[in-house]
C-alpha cells in the first residue's frame, strides 16, 4: 500500500490555484478512480496517463489506484494536470522520489507515447506556484521559455516522461516511435508600428488621437469612407509608452491563456492592439466558450487598444457587453462551476460611417440614404455606450486646399514624446492613489476639493450640466479630458479654455462651453 503527493496548478480565469495531487494504491480489484471535481479533460487523463506510463516500459499497478485533487471543492479543468497525475501514481507505486515530488510542481499534457505537450497558461500557472512558495517547476520543453519569464522560478524542462522517471531514480525507456521535439530559439522579429507621419491633413483628428493617448481616453471617429479613420486608429498604439513590468506580466499572462504569446520574444512590452471583424460573436469579443471560459479580444487588448471598425455593423449584443469592462476595467465571466475574472482596461476606438452609404458627411448631397436609414444606422450605437466615450470627433474628407495649407505631418516619435511627458505628470499627481491615468480617476475625486479643481472651471462645467449638454457621467469625462489637456500643456490645473476644448471634442464641436 503506497501514498504519494505532488503539486499542479489549475487556472480559473487569470487566477492560478495550487492543487495537491494525492495518489493512493491499495489492495483490491484493478481500478483507477479520480476524484476532486475534475472536468471532462481531467477525467480523460486517466487513459492518457496509463498509456504514457506503459509506453515507458513501466508496469501499471494491478491494484486499486485512487487519485484525489485537493482542494476538492475547486473545479479542475484542462490537460495541464496530466504530468502531476502520472508522477503521483509512479511515486505511490515505488518511484524513489517521494520528497522531491512532494515539493515540486508538475505541469504538462501527456501524449500516449509519453511525450510532453505544451499547454496554455503556463506563465500564470508558474507565477501562481511561485507566489505560493513552490519555486521548483517541471514543464514541457516547448513551454520552458514561457515559464522562465516568471522571476524566481526554478524551471526544469523535459520532452518525455521517461526523462523525468530516470531523473527521479527510476528505470524507464523512451519508445523508438516517440519523435524528438527539438526546441530551437526563434529570433525575435522587429515589429514596426504604423507611423503617424503617413496621415496627411486631419489636424483635429490627429490632436484627438494625441489627447486619447495622453490620458488613456476612449475615442469615436466618424466620417466618410477613405478619410483615414482606420489609419488613425491603427497608429494609436505607437503613441503609447512601453508597459511597466507589472503590466507586461499581466498582459503576457492573458495572451498565454489565449495561446497567442510568443515566449521567444519575452514579455509583451508594447501595448497590444486588437481589431476584431464586425461579424465577431460575443464569445470572440468578450470571451467565454463552454467549460473553461477563454479571454476574448477585450482582455487581449488589456493595457492597449481595441478598435471596432465599422462599429454599427457589430451585433448590438456585442456592443452592449462592452459597458461593464469600460466602467470597471475587468470582465467577469459567470459559469455554473464558478466565475472567471480577466483584466480588461483597454482604450476603445470606434470608427463609423455617417450613414449606410457613407456619403452623408458635409452637406451630404451625394448621400442616397433616407433620414430614417441614417438614424437607424447610427442608432445601433446606443446612448449609454456613446456616453462612455470621452472623445467624439468628425473626420471630414481631405481636400486639396487643406493639404496645401497643412504643415508637414509629425512622426509618431515626436507625438509619443509629448504623450510620455503628460503621462509622467499624471503619475506624479496621482501617486499613492492607485490610479495612473486621467481616464481611471473617479469623477467624485476630480470634483472634490482634493482634486484641485479651480472654481471657474467648476462653474463652466455646472453651466453645461444645467443646459443639458452633458449628463453627470459626461461631465466627469469632460473633466478627465480637461486634466489631460492641462498635462499636455504643462499646466498644474485645467483652465476654462481646456474645459471648452474638452467639451468640443466630446460633442463633435457642437457645444459652446
Amino acid at each position: 500500500m503506497g501514498l504519494a503527493r505532488t503539486w499542479a496548478v489549475s487556472l480559473l480565469g487569470l487566477t492560478g490555484h495550487l492543487v495537491e495531487v494525492e495518489a493512493h494504491i491499495s489492495q483490491g480489484l484493478p481500478a483507477f478512480a479520480l476524484v476532486g471535481l475534475p472536468d471532462t479533460a481531467v477525467n480523460e487523463a486517466r487513459e492518457r496517463v496509463r498509456a504514457a506510463v506503459t509506453s515507458c516500459g513501466i508496469t501499471w499497478p494491478a491494484q486499486r489506484t485512487t487519485v484525489n485533487l485537493s482542494p476538492a471543492s475547486l473545479p479542475k479543468s484542462g490537460t495541464g494536470l496530466d504530468l502531476a497525475l502520472a508522477i503521483a501514481v509512479l511515486v505511490a507505486g515505488g518511484l524513489p522520489a517521494r520528497d522531491r515530488a512532494a515539493r515540486t510542481v508538475h505541469l504538462g499534457e501527456l501524449g500516449l507515447d509519453g511525450r510532453l505537450h505544451p499547454v496554455r497558461g503556463i506563465l500564470p500557472a508558474v507565477a501562481a506556484a511561485v507566489a505560493a512558495g513552490r519555486t521548483e517547476v517541471v514543464v514541457p520543453a516547448g513551454s520552458a521559455a514561457e515559464a522562465r519569464l516568471v522571476p524566481g522560478a526554478e524551471v526544469h524542462a523535459i520532452e518525455h516522461l521517461s526523462e523525468l522517471v530516470v531523473a527521479y531514480g527510476g528505470e524507464a525507456f523512451r519508445p523508438d516511435s516517440a519523435p524528438v521535439d527539438l526546441v530551437r530559439p526563434v529570433p525575435a522579429e522587429t515589429v514596426t508600428e504604423p507611423d503617424l507621419r503617413d496621415v496627411r491633413g486631419q489636424e483635429e483628428a490627429r490632436f484627438a488621437l494625441e489627447v486619447a493617448a495622453a490620458g488613456a481616453h476612449h475615442l469615436f471617429l466618424q466620417g466618410s469612407p477613405g478619410t483615414g479613420k482606420t489609419m488613425l486608429a491603427a497608429r494609436l498604439p505607437g503613441l503609447l509608452p512601453d508597459l511597466p513590468e507589472s503590466d507586461a506580466v499581466e498582459v503576457s499572462a492573458v495572451h498565454s491563456i489565449s495561446g497567442t504569446l510568443d515566449a521567444a520574444t519575452g514579455l509583451l512590452r508594447r501595448p497590444p492592439f486588437e481589431d476584431p471583424h464586425h461579424t465577431a460573436t460575443v464569445a470572440a469579443v468578450v470571451g467565454g466558450g463552454s467549460g473553461f471560459p477563454r479571454p476574448g479580444a477585450v482582455s487581449r487588448a488589456h493595457r492597449g487598444v481595441l478598435l471596432l471598425d465599422e462599429a454599427p455593423e457589430f451585433a448590438p449584443r456585442v456592443l452592449q457587453t462592452l459597458r461593464q469592462p469600460l466602467e470597471h476595467g475587468e470582465l467577469v465571466l459567470q459559469r455554473a462551476t464558478g466565475s472567471a475574472r480577466y483584466p480588461a482596461r483597454f482604450q476603445l476606438v470606434l470608427a463609423a460611417n455617417p450613414c449606410p452609404c457613407g456619403k452623408a458627411s458635409g452637406k451630404g448631397l451625394a448621400c442616397s440614404c433616407s433620414p430614417m436609414d441614417r438614424r437607424r444606422y447610427l442608432g445601433r450605437l446606443s446612448g449609454p455606450l456613446l456616453d462612455r466615450i470621452d472623445l467624439q470627433v468628425d473626420v471630414p474628407p481631405v481636400t486639396r486646399a487643406s493639404l496645401a495649407i497643412a504643415d508637414a505631418p509629425e512622426p509618431s516619435a515626436v507625438v509619443a514624446a509629448r504623450v510620455a511627458s503628460a503621462r509622467r505628470r499624471q503619475h506624479r499627481r496621482l501617486a499613492g492613489t492607485g490610479w495612473r491615468t486621467n481616464a481611471e480617476v473617479p469623477g467624485a475625486w476630480l470634483r472634490s476639493d482634493e482634486g484641485g479643481l479651480p472654481a471657474e472651471v467648476r462653474v463652466a462645467l455646472e453651466r453645461a450640466l444645467d443646459r443639458g449638454a452633458l449628463s453627470m457621467r459626461g461631465l466627469d469625462r469632460v473633466l478627465r479630458v480637461s486634466w489631460t489637456l492641462a498635462d499636455l500643456a504643462g499646466q498644474d490645473r485645467p483652465t476654462v479654455t481646456d474645459v471648452g476644448t474638452a467639451l468640443a471634442l466630446r460633442t463633435r464641436g457642437s457645444s459652446d462651453a
